[in-house]
């Protein structure tokens, strides 16, 4: 039922966007980066979070990861990961195919700036296999998201 919903809502809001549905699983981010060709950083990743009473979905570059410090001044709270039934309850989406697109119910989205590095990035489409191409900025206003910068700047690349 999740894959249905994203493409309902891309068919509602943005018919010109195709839901990618691949053989291969796209379930983490490098596996996802590998179906789709792409770096593993262009993956977007939904990383579903509560601070207090307040849940909420962050969209980051692939291999970021939050800087709790960035987070809790931002948000005024530590970010505590949600358990896998929590986030199928609130997101309709399988884990590995969490995304801010189809939800039941709205939810606070926010894409983090490290996003912004790419001209088109790969988040995941409501299942362990679906997947959709757009540039960060449309995803954002799609979704209503709010730009904050709550990861650690990635690393930088390892040379051989």
């Amino acid at each position: 039922m999740s894959l249905e919903s994203v493409r309902a809502f891309f068919a509602a809001k943005a018919p010109d966007i195709e839901v990618i549905v691949t053989e291969a699983s796209s379930a983490t981010v490098a596996l996802a980066a590998e179906a789709h060709g792409v770096a593993p950083d262009q993956i977007a990743k939904t990383i579903c979070l509560r601070v207090g009473d307040t849940a909420m979905l962050v969209v980051a570059a692939g291999t970021t990861r939050l800087d709790n410090r960035k987070f809790k001044d931002h948000f005024g709270g530590k970010a505590r990961m949600l358990e896998a039934e929590e986030v199928v309850a609130l997101t309709s989406h399988p884990i590995g195919g969490v995304c801010p697109f189809g939800l039941p119910a709205p939810l606070p989205v926010y894409c983090d700036v490290s996003l912004k590095a790419f001209d088109e990035v790969v988040p995941a489409a409501g299942a362990t296999n679906a997947a959709v191409r757009l540039a960060p900025e449309r995803m954002a206003t799609l979704v209503s998201a709010e730009w904050v910068d709550v990861c650690q700047a990635p690393a930088p690349a390892v040379q051989d």
